[in-house]
């Protein structure tokens, strides 16, 4: 804020002298063209004045014949040569902190990226991106946003606050580096272009093979392509699109709760939690995986759903719980998964 708030008094300024410097233009034109009684025209006039503003002296379009006149010139020389002065300076300054803003503001967000682990990469910051952002946001996970788009992020900078963004080519080595994606969870590959979420799916699995990636494809010819170069998931929005309109009309209460779930004040979502590597077997019962923030709908055992599983449950490593929950009773249910492996 008070990079900002320097850059805005630097515009002020700017603003000021370029007024002054109108005002004193006027004025010298004025000036010049009564002084010049007649025998001088008000093209004339302007011109004395800009030149004797720029002390560049090409010579007295109107004649200085008295000391009043002469005194005149050079009032109005030593004046315009002090706004102009000031003028130049003020413009070298906003560029100058403009661009160091700009840089330590980078260099924050660069710190402030390294920090991060468990977190996911957002690669495209357009419709797509930004959806998948705000439910990144609203869940309570870390993201950082890569597009090579400034102006995506400068419009939409106060609807995603402590927005951690990077400018670039996402299917760059660097861009993907930078955004530590050797600590990252997973990567969403959502620009609007195939190819590029093939080539950002490519580098993103030489950097980090274990990394989970979720693409979009606009064709659905490219979806098998994309499986084939590393990508978990593939969604076609058009296809998508389909499914959930034909389910409105089919199941619409249904399409109706989880359209009203996700607007909730709670932010509820069915979230999956992995069962630790560590974690000893033990009873469901035991776990009291029951709470007001969350509700327990299955648990995800190889290639078997065990849906509402009783207290006598014996909950092992590598299982998967599925729950409904809130950011609050997703971080309850993995509290109580940690206590078991103290």
């Amino acid at each position: 804020m008070g990079g900002m708030s320097q850059l805005n008094r630097i515009v002020v300024r700017i603003a000021w002298a370029v007024a002054i410097l109108l005002v004193l233009i006027g004025l010298g034109t004025t000036g010049f063209y009564v002084i010049g009684d007649g025998r001088s025209s008000w093209s004339d006039a302007i011109y004395m004045t800009l030149i004797t503003i720029s002390t560049v002296g090409y010579g007295e379009m109107v004649p200085m014949t008295t000391l009043g006149d002469r005194l005149f010139a050079g009032t109005v020389s030593i004046s315009g040569l002090g706004v102009l002065t000031f003028l130049f300076t003020s413009l070298t300054v906003f560029f100058l902190e403009k661009d160091l803003d700009y840089s330590l503001r980078r260099r924050r967000m660069e710190k402030r990226i390294r920090k991060l682990q468990h977190h996911f990469i957002v690669c495209g910051f357009g419709r797509v991106g930004r959806n998948v952002a705000h439910e990144l946001h609203h869940t309570g996970r870390h993201y950082v946003a890569i597009d090579p788009e400034q102006a995506r992020f400068d419009e939409n900078i106060e609807k995603f606050p402590g927005l951690l963004y990077l400018t670039g080519d996402a299917s760059d080595d660097d861009q993907l580096v930078g955004a530590d994606i050797g600590d990252a969870r997973g990567l969403f590959a959502v620009t609007g272009d195939d190819s590029r979420n093939l080539m950002i799916i490519i580098t993103a699995k030489q950097l980090n093979p274990d990394l989970r990636i979720v693409a979009r494809a606009q064709e659905m010819r490219n979806i098998e392509k994309m499986r084939k170069a590393g990508a978990d998931e593939v969604i076609c929005p058009d296809f998508t699109g389909g499914m959930r309109m034909a389910s409105a009309m089919m199941r619409p209460h249904v399409v109706n709760f989880l359209d009203e779930m996700l607007k909730s004040e709670k932010q509820l979502r069915v979230e999956e939690l992995p069962v630790p590597a560590s974690f000893p077997p033990t009873r469901i019962g035991d776990l009291r995986l029951r709470g007001a923030d969350y509700i327990l709908l299955a648990v995800r055992e190889e290639n078997e759903w065990l849906f509402n599983p009783p207290d006598d449950y014996l909950l092992c490593a590598g299982q998967i719980i599925i729950a409904m929950a809130s950011p609050a009773g997703r971080a309850q249910i993995e509290a109580h998964l940690l206590e078991m492996l103290e």
